[in-house]
């Protein structure tokens, strides 16, 4: 008994631990971005002040910057949702000559880090014109994404029953409609877990859209924070923090919006099954 309330003690401790850490942080980011003379360390400002997010929200690039990734984002999620969605139809429900194979194929791709290839992407790239284009860069992070999205979405579909499938097809249904009207409407969790997994990742993606664009006023966000990093080691840290909160939201806003989608998402068991 003794051993196991040791074991719980030890459990809290960790939580602890780990709730600090997240804690603080964040506890920084609040306070630095109401106080006019906010420093590295954590401090309750003298006079609080919003002088920091309008500073953030009167600059035109960073209006810009935000557009441009709402823009990025949004793009690459739909894209991913769809051709995942077209891809794991066959692979749910059909039985196809080396899907295990395939399957796996794409599982070991979840696991590559972008970054290894960024070099021989930039490469290309330059080679067929489509550095520095919004619309370019989100295609090639969608189909970065298309592993995880066809991997997710193939389970989320399996537990969608074949019979109510078989039914629609019996009143005349065909395949496309099948999809539209009886498997996307069950598939809704599924599909807004893999559609804020993408949107999360593309709207927090720094290096991607540094290497790839280079015209200043295509930068996304996350990009656009380099600005309060000044030459010489000065930082402005109110306007940081500031912009860093600013720019956090639409991910906070948006798990806040379909927490139910993906708690019952995750509960399909999209996760364990293949």
């Amino acid at each position: 008994m003794k051993k196991k309330k040791r074991v719980v003690f030890i459990q809290y401790i960790i939580l602890g631990i780990i709730a600090v850490i997240f804690i603080v942080p964040m506890l920084w980011l609040f306070l630095a971005s109401i106080n006019p003379s906010a420093s590295a360390g954590i401090s309750l400002p003298k006079n609080p002040t919003l002088d920091n997010y309008l500073a953030v929200f009167t600059n035109k690039d960073n209006l810009r910057g935000f557009a441009n990734s709402f823009y990025m984002s949004i793009l690459t999620s739909v894209v991913t949702v769809i051709v995942s969605m077209l891809a794991a139809y066959p692979l749910s429900r059909y039985k196809l000559r080396g899907k295990a194979k395939f399957l796996y194929i794409i599982l070991f791709m979840t696991s590559l880090p972008i970054n290894a290839i960024l070099v021989p992407v930039f490469k290309m790239f330059i080679t067929l014109n489509m550095q520095d284009n919004l619309v370019s860069i989100a295609l090639f992070m969608a189909a970065t994404n298309l592993p995880y999205g066809i991997w997710m979405t193939k389970n989320f579909m399996d537990s969608v029953p074949v019979t109510l499938e078989e039914a629609a097809k019996v009143d005349g249904a065909g395949a496309s409609a099948v999809l539209r009207r009886v498997i996307m409407p069950l598939m809704k969790p599924g599909i807004f877990t893999v559609l804020i997994y993408v949107f999360t990742g593309v709207w927090g993606n720094f290096f991607t859209p540094f290497i790839l664009l280079q015209s200043s006023t295509k930068y996304p966000a996350a990009v656009r924070i380099y600005q309060y990093f000044q030459d010489g080691g000065m930082i402005e840290y109110g306007r940081l923090a500031a912009y860093s909160v600013i720019y956090m939201m639409p991910c906070v806003v948006l798990y806040m919006f379909a927490q139910k989608f993906m708690s019952k998402g995750f509960a399909m068991g999209g996760a364990d099954k293949g």
